[in-house]
């Protein structure tokens, strides 16, 4: 089954809400930017230009050739890149994005990343943010949530349809998740694992594509193999999940359970036949050597002492995340050495060695660095290049292994992803020849995103509007393990019918949140009622929304119905909800002081 790729078609059963489209700004008025005398690599694959000239207005493409054939606007402002070379901004094919990524990933030329789906609502705040200009950090193309990972034991009740990970137990189930979360706005739908029936993949796959989006897969079984995924419409596969599986030669049993034990027993037919499956079905594989081969890339020595001066940077460690720095430095120094190096090297150089072939049959290899906490983002971009040139790849395919051919997968290569007329302006100007070199990407001129020069620099005072992708701060109900625990020790009490049957505040429980609803609300909506859901809310409880307290009204001891004024929404931004009780009796204070969990309420952008 051959598919096809419907660029930006929203042939959509459902009245899709399509919050990711990046609408052109008008350019009308605004001065013109021209790049002027670089050799341009445009991201299609062509020869490189010479001498070119390229014309941006407002934050689109309106012009690109040699000079001689570009006509310069009046009054432009021109950046002189004679002696260097151009090409489009830099995608990570894989993130599971946290905020404090951000400037890491600009300072390294990256101007979109493919966050796999652990954002939650947060994620549709923040991407439409960055695509507005007005949050700092590279273009987010979202999955929202994804399916697996997880198994029933692991939700705690307090989920909403946006959290992160979802385990629907039905055909029904999933097909009510993946509507949801288009009609959301996600950018893709992704399944974290292969522990599913393929006729249900199939159909979500079916649905993606018919709305322009693609289906994204960890496709490593139980249930579903590479082979399967490929058949049942999988476009992009993360990790190259599976691949080492379907390799290994029959009857041979891998020393480890690691993708280096099994590419060292690879059968060169069965490889083949593999990439004749990926590439007749278009099958994109993100790889993320990094991740399966720590410490066996032969330019490891250089990526270690790009990672060291990087994180001795005091304006970065400002704001950087502490653990995630403790994740990635014990990451970066977890290599194989000895007896079991010596054993899987092999296996290193099969995996390369694949690679070339999917290459060499015309098949696509994504750049993505699996960017989570133990990655350095953005540079681990740089460093699964130079992989890839090892491998023998040709710096070309390369570079649109990290640029077109992204955006191409995420099925927006006709707004984004090459230097030609009507892209949106991600662009990257470099010092030195990625073609003859494709380390020389590291060398970086100038960075423009969405049509602007951007600072390349890390700024201690770093800041989001929509904190919270991290995995400790992502969810809208928050310490939801403290109140499983309070309600099991307690449980839900003065629970009667109004204000007046209330219990008197001396005797009052603590209270705890479990649910909110709206969870988003857009800037500049008129007043609301937001509804709080949870138990222990009694006649002397106050509702404190960033630190004020706002009226409500008392429905019941589960339920207060807050008032959100006009006022309150003319700000976007994240906002903390607590519940606070009066001060508890002594025998409650190991609880704390009578405030709830935390939940938060997003206003997202006006438009």
């Amino acid at each position: 089954m051959r598919k096809t790729i419907l660029q930006g078609s929203i042939a959509f059963g459902l009245a899709v809400f399509l919050t990711g489209t990046l609408a052109p700004v008008d350019a009308q008025g605004q001065q013109a930017l021209v790049i002027q005398g670089g050799t341009l690599i445009d991201g299609n694959g062509g020869a490189p230009v010479a001498n070119s000239v390229v014309v941006i207005q407002g934050n689109q493409i309106t012009a690109a050739g040699p000079a001689g054939q570009v006509q310069i606007p009046a009054g432009a402002q021109v950046i002189n890149a004679a002696g260097k070379w151009i090409t489009p901004g830099l995608w990570d094919a894989q993130s599971s994005y946290t905020w404090t990524f951000g400037e890491s990933y600009l300072h390294w030329g990256v101007t979109s990343e493919v966050d796999i789906g652990l954002g939650g609502e947060v994620s549709i705040a923040s991407r439409d943010a960055v695509n507005a200009g007005v949050q700092r950090g590279p273009r987010e193309w979202i999955g929202i949530a994804h399916f697996g990972a997880m198994t029933p034991e692991d939700f705690l009740g307090y989920e909403t349809p946006y959290d992160g990970r979802q385990l629907p137990a039905t055909l029904e189930a999933l097909q009510n998740h993946v509507r949801t979360l288009l009609t959301a706005g996600a950018d893709m739908i992704m399944f974290h694992d292969g522990n599913w029936d393929p006729a249900w993949v199939k159909w979500a796959c079916d649905t993606a594509h018919a709305a322009g989006k693609p289906c994204q897969m960890r496709a490593s079984g139980p249930k579903m193999t590479i082979i399967d995924a490929a058949n049942a419409g999988i476009d992009i596969v993360h990790h190259a999940r599976g691949a080492s599986e379907a390799v290994v030669r029959d009857g041979a049993m891998p020393q480890g359970n690691g993708e280096l034990d099994r590419f060292a027993l690879m059968d060169d037919a069965k490889a083949r036949n593999l990439v004749a499956l990926l590439v007749r079905e278009q099958v994109y594989l993100s790889p993320n050597i990094i991740h399966e081969a720590p410490g066996y890339p032969r330019d490891w020595a250089q990526m270690q002492a790009a990672y060291e001066t990087q994180f001795s940077n005091p304006a970065l460690l400002a704001y950087y995340d502490p653990a995630f720095l403790g994740q990635l430095r014990q990451t970066r120094r977890n290599i194989n050495t000895g007896a079991l190096r010596e054993r899987r090297l092999p296996g290193y150089q099969n995996m390369l060695r694949f690679y070339k072939m999917l290459n060499d049959a015309g098949g696509k290899v994504l750049v993505g660095g699996d960017t989570n906490g133990a990655k350095v983002p953005g540079s681990i971009i740089h460093e699964e290049m130079a992989i890839f040139q090892e491998a023998g790849i040709p710096q070309m395919r390369i570079l649109q292994g990290a640029t077109s051919w992204v955006a191409e997968a995420m099925r927006v290569s006709n707004r984004i992803g090459t230097v030609t007329p009507g892209k949106l302006a991600d662009i990257l100007i470099v010092n030195a020849d990625p073609l003859a070199d494709i380390k020389n990407m590291r060398n970086i001129d100038s960075v423009i995103q969405n049509g602007k020069v951007i600072s390349r620099d890390f700024t201690p005072g770093y800041a989001v509007m929509f904190a919270g992708h991290d995995p400790d701060n992502r969810y809208t109900i928050n310490d939801q393990q403290w109140v499983r625990a309070l309600k099991r020790e307690f449980g839900p009490r003065g629970n009667a019918a109004n204000a007046a049957q209330a219990p008197s505040p001396p005797e009052s429980p603590f209270p705890a949140i479990e649910g909110i609803a709206p969870t988003m609300i857009r800037q500049n909506s008129p007043a609301t009622n937001l509804t709080l859901k949870g138990f222990n809310f009694v006649a002397g409880t106050q509702v404190l929304i960033d630190g004020e307290p706002v009226p409500y009204r008392r429905v019941n001891g589960t339920e207060l119905q807050v008032s959100l004024s006009d006022n309150m929404l003319k700000r976007a931004g994240r906002f903390p909800i607590v519940v606070k009780n009066p001060a508890p009796l002594d025998r409650f204070k190991k609880w704390g002081d009578g405030t709830s969990n935390t939940a938060y309420l997003i206003v997202r952008l006006a438009n």
